[in-house]
């Protein structure tokens, strides 16, 4: 296989495999010689000519790059999370001069290339688009069914893009064609990559270069793109078009469909007609609560509220008020915040044969028995819940969250603590676990790193590697220090 030389903006060179990997609609694709990077052409030789393509390119590999320290010209404050952010975005990391205009950027890691299956699914990449939908999904059940994962981790996956979009956004930076195609997944792991990083959106600054992919365009940009170019009432991709393109993709990867498709046809001329009103003037939520004329054409639907009260909440103001109110969709990180409290308040359903394997507590103020959203089965045993709460002034103690215990689950810091949120940089060192002892039918949560731990009203201490017996009603405080919590036990289902 035959290898040429890439010249790049710092006047160093890169060896590449001349055969093609592949290519879009913007760009050609090859290898490096150690694959370790991906050379990417322009095929259109205007770009190199272009003043504000390279002024685009600059600032998004410097001062706005949050993969880049700060003290390497990244974006600010930026020291300690850039090699988080590096593993959930594809950046591009050179501007090349020669033998043609390009940019440098890391191969995609292994893990989002199909590692079982057929010929036809095996080495390709894990576009979005085959884990979303009954037909596309069908197919890798058929012929590879390791690769889907558990529902559960799609909800880890969709944590992971939410914190990828609200970080572009901290930056000052778009992406403005969120899609399966630019947001790689693998469900078996829980993980997300951003790919196509060239064209974002420098907000004040640079415009975008395209309006988005079909099924995730903001209907306030298909209303207005009709209109001119420099009409100030035209509306084109930014932040707030992302926030739409990021719930949809969240409600397709954890509900299989898309939140506007559904039985209602907007009369029009033609087909095209038709899409464009559906999803722009015309879109309409189908799970409206006060209109129901675009439900999903399948009755047994899983409805967003099976979600859990988070979820169900952000999807409603995103969907309904936010769909044609830019302003009032939620932002990036209230979508981390809710699918983290949502993974809080899951139960593993007992059912072998089901295909979700796990319930959300949808009502954790009233939980009752819980019953199984895939596979209408209700859950077997009682699980203990934990009603957290938080001392918002001396003795008086406010409810802070619940999270839903089960058999190897670990509580966190930010489970014991009222100020600590999981972020790139929280310590992540379990504070305790729990275990189910079968021959005593009980439960109990073990204490591992939390110094005064106490079961209340008695004031008991329970140290480091003993375990305290969960039961109903019992009170249990993580700490005496300012901030922990103190959680109420109450045990629910069966």
């Amino acid at each position: 296989m035959s290898t040429a030389k890439a010249t790049l903006k710092d006047g160093k060179t890169v060896e590449f495999y001349t055969d093609m990997l592949g290519e879009g609609t913007m760009k050609e694709v090859y290898f490096t010689k150690d694959k370790k990077s991906v050379v990417c052409f322009y095929k259109d030789a205007k770009e190199a000519t272009d003043a504000n393509r390279l002024k685009r390119l600059e600032t998004i590999l410097r001062k706005n790059n949050p993969t880049l320290p700060t003290s390497q010209g990244g974006a600010a404050r930026n020291d300690q999370e850039a090699a988080y952010y590096r593993e959930m975005f594809c950046w591009p990391t050179d501007i090349i001069t020669a033998p043609r205009f390009g940019i440098l950027c890391p191969a995609y890691p292994s893990t989002f290339f199909f590692e079982s299956g057929p010929d036809f699914i095996k080495g390709k990449e894990k576009n979005g688009m085959r884990f979303i939908g009954e037909r596309n999904r069908a197919m890798l059940e058929k012929f590879a069914p390791a690769e889907l994962g558990e529902w559960r981790m799609y909800l880890a996956l969709c944590i992971r893009m939410a914190r990828a979009v609200g970080r572009l956004h901290n930056a000052g930076l778009a992406h403005s064609d969120l899609s399966p195609n630019n947001v790689l997944v693998d469900p078996k792991r829980g993980a997300s990559i951003v790919i196509d990083i060239d064209s974002l959106v420098v907000e004040s600054l640079y415009a975008p270069d395209v309006l988005g992919t079909k099924g995730y365009i903001a209907p306030e940009v298909l209303t207005t793109m009709h209109l001119p170019f420099k009409d100030p009432n035209r509306k084109f991709p930014n932040a707030r078009t992302d926030q739409h393109a990021l719930a949809v993709l969240i409600y397709q990867y954890l509900l299989r469909r898309h939140p506007l498709d559904g039985k209602k046809v907007p009369p029009a001329a033609s087909a095209e007609e038709q899409e464009l009103l559906a999803q722009g003037k015309q879109a309409l939520f189908c799970e409206h609560p006060a209109d129901a004329s675009n439900r999903p054409e399948k009755k047994d639907y899983v409805p967003c509220e099976a979600l859990g009260p988070f979820l169900n909440e952000l999807f409603q103001r995103t969907f309904v008020k936010g769909l044609h109110a830019p302003n009032d969709r939620p932002a990036a990180i209230e979508w981390v915040r809710g699918l983290i409290k949502t993974v809080d308040l899951l139960v593993p359903c007992a059912n072998p044969a089901c295909k979700g394997k796990w319930i959300i507590v949808t009502k954790p103020s009233q939980p009752g028995q819980l019953k199984c959203p895939w596979c209408t089965q209700m859950a077997k045993g009682a699980y203990p819940m934990l009603n957290l709460r938080a001392e918002r002034r001396p003795g008086v103690w406010m409810p802070d969250g619940n999270i839903v215990l089960h058999n190897g689950i670990y509580l966190q810091k930010w489970h014991t603590m009222d100020n600590v949120f999981p972020g790139p940089d929280t310590d992540r060192q379990p504070q305790a676990w729990v275990s189910y002892d079968q021959a005593k039918r009980e439960w109990r949560l073990v204490n591992q790193n939390l110094a005064s731990m106490t079961i209340l009203p008695s004031g008991k201490r329970v140290p480091p590697n003993e375990y305290v017996v969960l039961k109903n009603g019992q009170q249990i405080r993580f700490g005496q220090e300012e901030h922990a919590r103190m959680a109420d036990v109450l045990l629910i289902g069966s």
